[in-house]
């Protein structure tokens, strides 16, 4: 298997004992037969304009993304797409109230580029993909600091427990890749869930408001 995404961990989780092996197995047979990154992205999107949204501090490219997907749904005859473009069209309005800027530290950001090579991380033997949206440096007058944002969807949306995966996996691919030199900046480690508009931070994992399931779920997987 060459790499387990973090919605592969929550999705094994959920399952019953019974059904976890059957689970790995479909997931081993699934990856060997797409190889890398095939399939696209069902929310592309409405991702993608919240990203550009978070980077530029232009809140009104989530509406500029909701024009241009209605044009889209009156531009195409296939029923399924129609209802994906108007999924990711109620997606963005929901979204439109979330304050972004109240999960950026103040002042200037510097978003920095992230090498593909360093999305796999080895844990407990096993290779797990960290592709946060936004890797960001910025100061705070002292010392160079560093937080990411990962956003996520999910139909239905995720509880604030499976969230702190993403939001530990952030912490430590930070750690891995970014920690000589910079200090991580725990309330700037990020996750939000796009569809509900949760936010966990990995501080809140530390201090045990949300509860670590990272390594668990991974020695469980493990085991099979």
């Amino acid at each position: 298997m060459k790499k387990i995404t973090i919605k592969n961990l929550i999705e094994f989780r959920r399952k019953s004992d019974r059904s976890k092996l059957t689970f790995l197995n479909n997931l081993r047979k699934e990856k060997a037969k797409k190889g890398d990154d095939s399939g696209g992205d069902y929310w592309v999107s409405c991702n993608s304009a919240v990203l550009n949204s978070f980077k530029t501090g232009r809140k009104e490219l989530l509406q500029v993304k909701i024009e241009e997907l209605k044009e889209m749904i009156l531009s195409t005859s296939y029923d399924n797409t129609k209802k994906r473009f108007q999924r990711n069209i109620d997606v963005l309005v929901g979204f439109q109230d979330f304050d972004l800027d109240a999960i950026k530290p103040k002042g200037p950001l510097e978003f920095l580029h992230q090498k593909k090579v360093n999305s796999i991380l080895t844990i407990g033997g096993l290779p797990i993909e960290a592709k946060p949206n936004h890797v960001f440096s910025f100061t705070d007058g002292i010392s160079e600091e560093i937080g990411a944002v990962w956003f996520v969807t999910k139909l239905n949306g995720y509880d604030r427990n499976e969230l702190g995966m993403f939001a530990e996996t952030i912490f430590r691919y930070l750690k891995q890749h970014y920690s000589q030199d910079f200090f991580i900046n725990k309330d700037y480690c990020v996750v939000v869930d796009v569809i509900t508009g949760r936010v966990v931070k990995y501080s809140e994992m530390e201090s045990g408001i949300v509860s670590a399931l990272l390594d668990d779920t991974i020695a469980q997987l493990g085991k099979l």
